[in-house]
């Protein structure tokens, strides 16, 4: 009986820990090196491109999940820790249209007052200064 081919890699693959994000995210680094590499014929960016192909199928057909796992836990760490200061500050550009942002003089935290409401007295929710400010 002849076996397909999708059976054989289905049994290949048993065990192993496949693609995540992290190995998706070093191919395309690796292609993008490869694309730079046609352009400057530098021996130098094809090598780091074929070691960081190496790691990636290494990656990929570790019985070790585990260990990959927790890599690929660290790639989202850093990736949301990068992502996460565009996200604050696009919020924050959002909010400036209709929002004052001021810190509390005795504390620091920041309280938002909305605008055009003029010279307001503002309680700080966590110390309970009150100061005064124009909105």
């Amino acid at each position: 009986m002849r076996r397909k081919i999708s059976d054989f890699f289905s049994d290949f693959m048993y065990g192993r820990y496949g693609t995540d994000d992290l190995s998706k995210f070093m191919l395309a680094v690796c292609l993008v090196l490869l694309v730079i590499n046609i352009f400057t014929s530098q021996p130098l960016v094809y090598l780091l491109a074929l070691v960081i192909l190496v790691l990636s199928y290494f990656r990929m057909f570790s019985r070790n999940e585990m260990k990959r796992r927790a890599e690929d836990d660290k790639y989202h760490e850093i990736l949301d820790s990068i992502t996460g200061r565009f996200r604050k500050a696009e919020r924050r550009a959002k909010q400036s249209k209709d929002y004052h942002i001021y810190k509390c003089p005795s504390c620091g935290q920041k309280i938002r007052v909305p605008r055009g409401k003029g010279k307001i007295c503002i309680t700080c929710p966590k110390c309970r200064n009150e100061f005064q400010k124009r909105s």
